[in-house]
């Protein structure tokens, strides 16, 4: 797939994607446009499907929604409000110290830094590209295993790991489709583009993919 063939699938994805669910940081990022409420979301959306991670971070943001309210919450209280994402005592405990480390570091405040994001409990390239995209607006793709997965199968790249993935999509993909990628094929891969068996029959862009790796579809 070429970079034009690449962002024509994109704009295909863009105007298909308004009756798709919306993923759930988007849906943070949307009804709050807080960096904090942002950043926590996506910590407990790790390993956590998406209608899960939107009603435990709806509880937990009704106790605390910011980095002092929150600091004041005690593990356990975090725990029980944030419970069944996936290890959520875990998640509850990297909580509170994100809190401490924005309150005696940067003020309260998110950092727009990747760097600095990086240095945060629990947080990938993955979260500090979507706090830094979502929550200010700056240039960064989001990688996860749904954009990692489908541009390799429309042959757009070539990488083992989404890390990898990150770096030749900035290397090749013009800049307005950098931030939206995340949200359009976390949607289309959740949707159409699945893991095993996608429905390449009722894909909205198959006339530009390579189905690279694909044995078996719908």
């Amino acid at each position: 797939m070429t970079t034009r063939e690449a962002t024509a699938a994109l704009r295909v994805l863009r105007a298909a994607s308004a009756g798709w669910d919306v993923p759930s940081v988007s849906f943070v990022a949307e009804n709050s446009g807080s960096p904090f409420q942002i950043l926590v979301a996506t910590v407990l959306s790790l390993r956590t499907q998406d209608s899960t991670t939107i009603h435990a971070a709806r509880r937990l943001f009704a106790l605390a929604a910011d980095p002092q309210a929150m600091l004041a919450l005690d593990e356990a209280t975090i725990a029980k409000a944030i419970y069944p994402v996936g290890f959520y005592r875990q998640k509850a405990g990297q909580i509170r110290e994100i809190c401490r480390i924005l309150l005696e570091r940067y003020g309260g405040e998110v950092p727009r830094d990747l760097d600095a994001l990086l240095e945060l409990p629990g947080v990938g390239r993955k979260t500090a590209n979507l706090v830094a995209s979502l929550g200010y607006g700056l240039p960064g793709i989001c990688v996860d295993t749904h954009v990692h997965r489908i541009t390799n199968r429309w042959g757009y790249v070539e990488t083992r790991t989404p890390e990898e993935t990150e770096m030749a999509l900035r290397a090749k993909l013009p800049r307005p489709y950098w931030i939206e990628i995340n949200r359009l094929l976390v949607q289309f891969g959740q949707g159409i583009c699945r893991p095993i068996s996608p429905w390449c029959s009722t894909c909205p862009v198959a006339r530009w993919c390579r189905r690279v790796g694909v044995t078996s579809a719908r």
